[in-house]
């Protein structure tokens, strides 16, 4: 079984949704579209308050070499441009806010039979629909099948591992949407190149492997039984299972020849480039204890999760944390009128917890026999309260992927990655400063 060092095996909680198809949402009243909707710079905005606009029509502009094209999610009427909270940035970004005044009036894509095109011109389409990786990163598609000349790709590899706790939405993707799965996939690797695809599935998804198997027989693209383990989605992980090829430090999978994309990015890619659709909707799961009706569900972008909550039936009165995304590397929210972004892959609201207090490191190891980039955790975390950023910099603290993996199994209950993220903010801007 395919795998890689290190891991954890927090327990799954998919049962909730695994076996409930994917549903569309009814279409929002108001959408609230940040600007910074991806990796990189924000979006120039294209409109102004008073505007009227129709679903799929260009709000924002890239500004910058990696940024990506915005639409608007909506038929309707913009009704201001004003700075929200942006649950990743950590501060007020602005976001286009636009009332639905219709159903959808869609402007598409100009676009064709993509085996008839060149590489450019499907570049130009991937661009155009503001296309960016769905799998929670959002970095823009058409910069990452845009290797340097130097970075020689011969492997595309698609991830539907979907370790994260919770979240089923991508297991429904493969089950329901395989053959436009294969499209994208197809479409990628005639701009990248290549002659090889796999897409790593975990175990614990067989009805997908099978299916995937059975729908991709004739064509280039393999299917790998990956070990069910967290991280096994994170893209070092991931290659090293599929190609035993290690990314070097600092380094990017484009180092080691390989390309990485997640399976909603690849319906993402096809409905652009064969439909002409824009990115204005995404697949998510909406799920854990709080929530009274979970669903895997199709939702406009920009759309609040309050009503994303409300129509699975609301939450529990106890809720004690949202999180946009998954258990383990989401983002937890203040507040319900946060609106979905394009890397949102699920909401998730849990009952409270029996709180469990930080206790003083013990050196038991735990967390370093765990990381899957062999690093020593509690020694970034001893770093950063100490606030010796530089060596924790030499230590690998720009390495850490975030994955949680040490918080997870520390008997100290050490949050390590919130001192992690908090000295990677505070080295970064140091270093800015030294400039």
């Amino acid at each position: 079984m395919l795998t890689f060092k290190g891991g954890v095996h927090p327990p799954q909680l998919k049962d909730w949704t695994k076996e409930k198809p994917i549903e569309k949402m009814p279409l929002p009243q108001k959408v609230y579209v940040f600007l910074l909707n991806h990796a990189g710079s924000p979006s120039k905005a294209l409109v102004s308050p008073g505007d009227e606009v129709k679903t799929g029509q260009i709000i924002g502009e890239p500004d910058g070499f990696i940024s990506a094209y915005l639409h608007s999610p909506v038929t309707g009427k913009v009704i201001e441009i004003k700075k929200i909270l942006h649950p990743v940035a950590g501060k007020p970004v602005e976001a286009v806010v636009i009332e639905r005044t219709s159903d959808d009036e869609w402007v598409r894509l100009e676009t064709g039979d993509f085996e008839r095109m060149s590489k450019e011109e499907i570049l130009d389409v991937i661009k155009k629909a503001g296309v960016v990786g769905l799998g929670g990163a959002m970095f823009p598609t058409h910069v990452k099948l845009s290797p340097p000349p130097e970075k020689k790709i011969d492997t595309l590899i698609i991830n539907g591992a979907e370790c994260e706790p919770v979240l089923t939405i991508d297991h429904r993707m493969m089950l329901e949407r395989a053959e436009d799965i294969l499209q994208g996939i197809l479409i990628m690797m005639k701009v990248l190149g290549v002659q090889k695809a796999v897409v790593g599935v975990e175990n614990n998804k067989m009805d997908a492997y099978n299916h995937l198997k059975k729908v991709f027989k004739g064509y280039p693209v393999d299917v790998a039984l990956l070990k069910t383990k967290y991280p096994q989605g994170a893209e070092k992980q991931l290659i090293y299972a599929i190609t035993r090829r290690k990314v070097p430090r600092g380094g990017l999978p484009m180092d080691v020849g390989v390309v990485v994309q997640n399976v909603g990015t690849c319906v993402a890619v096809k409905e652009a480039v064969v439909d002409g659709k824009p990115l204005v909707e995404r697949g998510m799961t909406v799920s854990g204890d709080a929530v009274r009706d979970p669903k895997n569900l199709i939702v406009r972008i920009g759309t609040p999760v309050k009503d994303v909550l409300e129509y699975c039936g609301g939450i529990d009165e106890r809720t004690e944390r949202v999180i946009l995304g998954g258990p383990m590397m989401g983002i937890s929210i203040t507040s319900l009128d946060t609106p979905v972004m394009k890397g949102t892959s699920g909401i998730t609201a849990f009952l409270p917890r029996k709180p469990q207090s930080q206790k003083p490191c013990i050196r038991c190891s735990e967390c370093v026999q765990v990381c899957p980039m062999n690093l020593q955790p509690y020694l970034l975390y001893l770093l950063s309260t100490k606030r010796k950023y530089d060596e924790a910099v030499e230590n690998g603290l720009m390495d850490c992927i975030e994955c949680g993996s040490c918080t997870y199994t520390c008997p100290s209950k050490i949050e390590h990655v919130r001192y992690i993220k908090l000295a990677k903010t505070v080295y970064r801007a140091t270093r800015r400063g030294r400039k």
